[in-house]
């Protein structure tokens, strides 16, 4: 008997012992093993009514609406989501969102005779049946199939509204359409804006980028575009970089507000509206040479601020990297060369901080495209996705460099996809839209998932966590940082930021054999303190909560 209860005792603290770990003062806590192969978890949709709601996916299309309960995380139902025919046509899933207390999926279809992209949503039930009515969200016009666009979603912060915007290239007419749309939690329009652009694309190094769209608390809808040419004759670099604003207390009435420079050409933007009615715009920016010719790498990162009040740009302020931290990117030969960063660092997260100042993640993003493998439609297609260094810039209140630092990290995953339209959607020669997802869904579940980061700020801390080799342990120096290989295998790490931008590394005490591995690129953020994770070990899945003590 008393052998029985000792080995009861053992078995017991070993599942505890795995279901929980801590690093420093983050501690994540996991349900029951998910034994439904049904599709791995490719995104945590949300929780409500005492339920989370995840999307899985199993092979190329094969999605699954995954409902788990939220006090022991233990799965209820894995439904497969069979979306109907709409006309005779499949309809294709594009994505899934929880609007209030209602979860919907949404899905697109081509009518190539009538030259319309429609987009539909679909209810699902608390207990994971789809509804029978098909509510039409958009009807859009587009040019042909091969430039139908794509549709792009953002969720309010309250999560009560949907902004959905679908934009589409007329090659013949020399003009982008972009059609805005917000929906409320019934999938009622409350608002909607269709501008067709024209442009001229004969002009030298002409661009035009729609670089980002929001809705904030109030339901104020934004939409950032920058145009760019080179004036031949004039030898000077024109930049027409703009905030449209769709105020919901003027009606939704479209107004402009101009962000004017010289001598410097936008790269990139992210925008984030915070509770103080500020539109906050950041990005990196390039230098231009005395003919126009901008130099395409990265000087520097920018700070635009819009003020809801008045609608002005009240600051713009232009921070150029300074030499520490080219060393850390560049290496010191080229830093004190004067070199600038390769244009290879996408705006991970914005976090507003405290006093009213911002912290930029911006991570190195690379994917190799290998050569097809196949013939036709039944072709495959390799790519690895690389992400490696965090520049994190912490600005201030008025938009001025405060410190920056770079978190050393270097991870890659590869994937085997299905060749065909792969790459839809995304842009188009000088037309571009940059506000798609970091990944996209149909590759999660392959492997990058376990890349990136989680960015966590609570009480003016911020704190990176992320997978790492376990060799890298105590390691913070760009130049001995090894590759983390067999993201099966890797460990968590967390590095901490004091208010100088000083960098402590906090790793396990020690490794532990068939721990779970974090997949960081799958995580939802309920709060400053709390999130929702998901965690494997080769065939064995957990959902998690992750609390900042």
């Amino acid at each position: 008997m008393k052998k029985k209860l000792l080995l009861f005792v053992f078995l017991l603290t070993s599942m505890l012992s795995f279901s929980q770990y801590k690093i420093e003062n983050v501690s994540m806590t996991y349900g029951e093993e998910i034994t439904e192969e049904k599709g791995k978890i490719i995104k945590i949709i949300g929780e409500t009514n005492n339920k989370i709601y995840a999307l899985g996916l199993k092979g190329k299309d094969k999605y699954f609406l995954k409902i788990f309960s939220s006090g022991d995380m233990k799965l209820i139902s894995n439904n497969p989501i069979i979306l109907p025919e709409l006309k005779d046509k499949d309809v294709d899933f594009e994505e899934i969102v929880l609007l209030g207390n209602r979860l919907y999926v949404v899905g697109s279809v081509y009518h190539r005779k009538d030259k319309i992209f429609t987009l539909v949503g679909i209810e699902y039930s608390e207990d994971g049946k789809l509804s029978k009515n098909m509510i039409t969200m958009f009807e859009a016009e587009v040019a042909k199939s091969s430039d139908r666009g794509g549709f792009y979603f953002k969720s309010s912060p309250d999560e009560q509204m949907l902004l959905v915007m679908h934009a589409s290239l007329f090659d013949k007419e020399d003009a982008m359409k972009y059609d805005l749309k917000l929906f409320d939690s019934n999938l009622k329009p409350v608002f909607s804006n269709i501008d067709k652009v024209s442009f001229d694309d004969n002009k030298k190094d002409f661009e035009f980028t729609i670089s980002d769209f929001d809705v904030n608390f109030k339901d104020d809808v934004f939409l950032v575009i920058n145009e760019s040419y080179r004036d031949k004759k004039k030898k000077e670099k024109v930049e027409k970089f703009q905030v449209l604003l769709f105020k919901k207390d003027s009606n939704y009435q479209k107004e402009v507000v101009d962000i004017n420079f010289k001598d410097k050409e936008i790269i990139n933007c992210k925008m984030m509206s915070t509770a103080n009615n500020i539109v906050q715009l950041v990005g990196f920016y390039s230098s231009v040479r005395e003919n126009g010719k901008a130099n395409k790498e990265l000087k520097g990162i920018y700070n635009a601020t819009i003020n809801l009040n008045n609608n002005q740009n009240e600051n713009l302020k232009f921070n150029e990297f300074d030499y520490e931290t080219k060393v850390k990117l560049l290496g010191e030969r080229r830093a004190k060369k004067g070199k600038d960063v390769k244009p290879l660092y996408q705006i991970h997260s914005i976090i507003e901080k405290n006093d009213g100042g911002l912290i930029v993640l911006s991570e190195y993003r690379l994917v190799v495209v290998g050569q097809k493998q196949g013939i036709g439609p039944l072709a495959v297609q390799p790519i690895t996705y690389i992400t490696n260094e965090i520049i994190v810039t912490c600005l201030k209140p008025d938009g001025s460099l405060d410190w920056s630092n770079v978190v050393a990290k270097d991870q890659s995953a590869a994937v085997t996809v299905m060749s065909l339209n792969m790459f839809t959607g995304g842009g188009n020669g000088n037309f571009n839209v940059a506000v798609g997802a970091s990944f996209p869904l149909a590759v999660m579940g392959k492997g990058p998932e376990y890349l990136s980061a989680i960015p966590i700020y609570k009480d003016g801390q911020l704190n990176i966590l992320f997978n790492d080799n376990k060799k890298n342990k105590g390691v913070t120096d760009i130049e001995e940082i090894k590759s983390m290989g067999n993201y099966n295998n890797a460990v968590p790490t967390l590095f901490t930021f004091d208010d100088k931008g000083n960098i402590t590394r906090k790793d396990p005490e020690e490794v532990i054999k068939n721990e779970l591995v974090l997949r960081p690129g799958i995580y939802y953020r309920k709060n400053d303190y709390e999130y929702l994770i998901y965690a494997s070990r080769k065939s064995q899945d957990k959902l998690g909560r992750m609390f900042l003590d």
